[in-house]
C-alpha cells in the first residue's frame, strides 16, 4: 500500500507542477514553460494509463462500477483530452483551467481511494497533504512579501529621482522598469502556488474535528480574496497594460489584504489556529 500511496502523491506533485507552468505559459506565452507543463502532464497520463490497464485486465471491464472507479476514469479522460487540446489547439487559458479542475478531482480521488482500500493510511496521507498545503501557502506568501518590498523600493527610487537626491542609493537599486518587472514576475510564480494550496486546504478542511462545515471559515474566505485581488493585479498588468506606479499601488493594497488574512482572519478561524 505504501508504494501505491507514494505513486498517488507523485502524480499529484507532477500534476501540480504542470498547473504552475501552464499558468506561466498563459501569462507569458512562454514555449519553454508550455513544454515543461506538457511533459509533466504526460507523465501523469502514463502512470494513470498503466493503473487503468491493470484494472481492465484484472476485471475484464472498464473501471466504472463504483463512484471511485468512475472518478479515476474521469480524471484519466480529463488528462487525455488535455493532452489532445495541448497538441492540436494550443488554448493556453483552457489548459490552465482544465489542469486546475483535473488536479482538484485527482485530490478527491486520492483521498477516497485510501478510505476504501486502507483507511489506516488516511491520517498519514492527510498529514502529508496538509503539510503540502501549508508549505505552498507559506512559499506563496513569502514571494508576495518579496514582491511587496520590491514595490516599496520602486517608490523609493521614484522619489529619489524626482527629488534628484540620494544618487549613492540609486546605484544600489535596479532601474524603475526592472523593479516593476521583478515584482510582477514574483506574483506570476506565487499565484499558482497559492491556488494549489487553496485546493488542498479546501479539500482537507471541509469539516473540522467537530464536524462543522468550513466553507465559511474566515481564513479560507480570506485566502480566496487574496488570490482574487492578486489575480486582478495580473489581469490589469497583462491585459489592461497598467505599468509603473498604478500597478504597484495595487500590489501594495493586495499585500495589505494578505496581512489582514494572515494575522486577523487566522484568529477568527475555526480551523486555522
Amino acid at each position: 500500500m505504501f508504494p501505491e500511496r507514494f505513486i498517488q502523491e507523485g502524480m499529484l506533485l507532477a500534476y501540480g507542477i504542470s498547473v504552475i507552468f501552464y499558468f506561466i505559459d498563459f501569462l507569458y506565452h512562454n514555449q519553454k514553460a508550455n513544454r515543461i507543463a506538457f511533459w509533466f502532464l504526460a507523465m501523469v497520463w502514463v502512470i494513470q494509463t498503466i493503473f487503468l490497464l491493470q484494472e481492465v485486465i484484472r476485471t475484464s471491464s472498464l473501471p466504472i462500477g463504483t463512484f471511485n472507479d468512475g472518478l479515476y476514469t474521469y480524471v484519466w479522460i480529463i488528462v487525455t483530452f488535455s493532452l489532445v487540446v495541448h497538441r492540436y489547439f494550443h488554448l493556453d487559458l483552457f489548459m490552465f483551467f482544465i489542469s486546475v479542475f483535473g488536479f482538484l478531482v485527482m485530490v478527491i480521488h486520492t483521498i477516497r481511494s485510501l478510505q476504501i482500500v486502507d483507511s489506516s493510511q488516511i491520517p498519514s496521507m492527510l498529514n502529508e497533504l496538509l503539510y503540502a498545503h501549508i508549505v505552498l501557502a507559506l512559499i506563496a506568501y513569502g514571494l508576495f512579501t518579496v514582491s511587496f518590498i520590491i514595490a516599496l523600493l520602486y517608490f523609493t527610487q521614484y522619489r529619489l529621482l524626482k527629488w534628484k537626491k540620494g544618487y549613492k542609493w540609486l546605484k544600489r537599486l535596479s532601474d524603475l522598469e526592472g523593479l516593476e518587472k521583478k515584482s510582477f514576475q514574483l506574483i506570476v510564480l506565487s499565484e499558482p502556488l497559492l491556488l494549489l494550496s487553496i485546493i488542498l486546504g479546501g479539500r482537507l478542511g471541509l469539516q473540522d474535528r467537530n464536524g462543522i462545515l468550513l466553507g465559511g471559515d474566515s481564513k479560507t474566505i480570506g485566502s480566496i480574496l487574496v488570490f482574487l485581488i492578486y489575480a486582478l493585479y495580473l489581469y490589469m498588468r497583462t491585459k489592461g497594460n497598467y505599468r509603473g506606479k498604478n500597478i504597484l499601488f495595487v500590489n501594495i493594497v493586495s499585500f495589505l489584504l494578505l496581512l489582514v488574512n494572515f494575522f486577523l482572519f487566522t484568529t477568527l478561524s475555526n480551523f486555522h489556529i
